[in-house]
């Protein structure tokens, strides 16, 4: 086990961009270099870190607009290529590496409901100017579970196969990410990957934070949303890396996720017992969720190396000792789209 205690955050950025041998052989096949395009977010540094940790020699470009510059300063120290360029400007496009392999980062969930149309132009029109952009690339596309129905909380999930039924305009807009990748990737035979995530977790964000924090500051849970599924973030970079190796046109779709359907009363509950502390409940559990099945990632990849055990005693105990956050709640619990 990692003793959290003792590291920084560059420390634990280390630990999660650590890449598997099965995702250093899957970077060792791709032909020229390779640019992480959002890298600036919740995600993006780590996968871009675990790309050069993998790369054997190869270029990795990282391209955010860098509103917190520590991260861009981290990247470059890590031997990244930084270049600021927001890719709602044309012009900046023409600032961006020529690469034959795409890792497709860009989007925008907090503040949708006060900018709708940012959200739109980020979402579903940036997609397009890519796409067309990088048409001669390999593309993996960052993509959210919430393109889908809520469904029953013993269903187990949904599949690959599962039409698409946002709810809400951020789910939708996600939709259409997908829908232009898929576009371009058919106009142009772009090999694409689409990758459904829910939910990345690590100690400076995720649900297992948000539970931490609402317990120790004594918040109530609402538990309306009465279960999740929950990935430590190393092995979701691991998957999303890999799935470069799935790419075609028209784009394949990858569920990615752990493989349980955690009740939040029981993760609560298991949060409160490492902190000393009784969590507080309002409301009922639906019999329905936001559920996705990873099964066919894992008979491509294997299972996640990270236990739900393991995942949450590594955040408690960071969150618990007062490290820093980012302070950007999932909303896991909206049901209604309005994030």
């Amino acid at each position: 086990m990692i003793d959290i205690s003792a590291i920084d955050e560059r420390g634990l950025e280390d630990i999660l961009s650590e890449p598997t041998e099965a995702t250093r052989r899957v970077v060792a096949t791709l032909n020229g270099d390779i640019v992480v395009l959002g890298a600036g977010g919740k995600m993006g540094p780590t996968l871009a870190m675990m790309l050069k940790k993998a790369s054997g020699g190869k270029n990795i470009y990282a391209v955010s607009r860098f509103s917190d510059k520590a991260v861009k300063t981290r990247l470059e120290v890590a031997g990244i290529k930084t270049i600021e360029a927001d890719l709602l400007d044309e012009s900046s496009y023409s600032k961006l590496p020529k690469v034959e392999n795409v890792f497709y980062l860009v989007g925008m969930k907090f503040g949708v409901m006060d900018n709708q149309p940012l959200t739109w132009a980020l979402n579903s029109f940036v997609p397009g100017m890519v796409a067309r952009h990088y048409k001669n690339a390999r593309i993996v596309v960052f993509s959210t579970g919430n393109v889908y129905p809520l469904v029953d909380i013993n269903s187990g999930g949904v599949s690959e196969e599962t039409a698409g039924a946002p709810v809400g305009e951020y789910a939708q807009s996600c939709l259409g990410r997908e829908r232009m990748f898929q576009y371009f990737s058919q106009l142009y035979d772009t090999p694409v990957t689409i990758v459904r995530l829910n939910y990345a977790n690590e100690p400076r964000y995720g649900i297992i934070v948000d539970l931490t924090l609402k317990i120790l500051n004594d918040e109530p849970i609402d538990l309306t949303m009465g279960a999740v599924n929950l990935i430590w973030q190393r092995d979701a970079n691991d998957y999303i890396i890999q799935a470069h190796s799935c790419a075609k046109s028209p784009p394949a779709v990858l569920n990615v996720t752990g493989p349980d359907t955690v009740p939040i009363r029981q993760l609560a509950e298991q949060i409160g017992k490492k902190l000393g502390k009784e969590p507080k409940f309002v409301s009922r559990e639906s019999q329905t969720a936001l559920l996705s099945n990873a099964s066919y990632c894992f008979s491509l990849f294997g299972h996640p190396k990270t236990t739900l055990e393991e995942m949450v005693s590594l955040i408690v105990k960071w969150v618990g000792t007062g490290k820093k956050v980012l302070n950007k709640p999932t909303k896991y619990d909206i049901r209604d789209g309005k994030f």
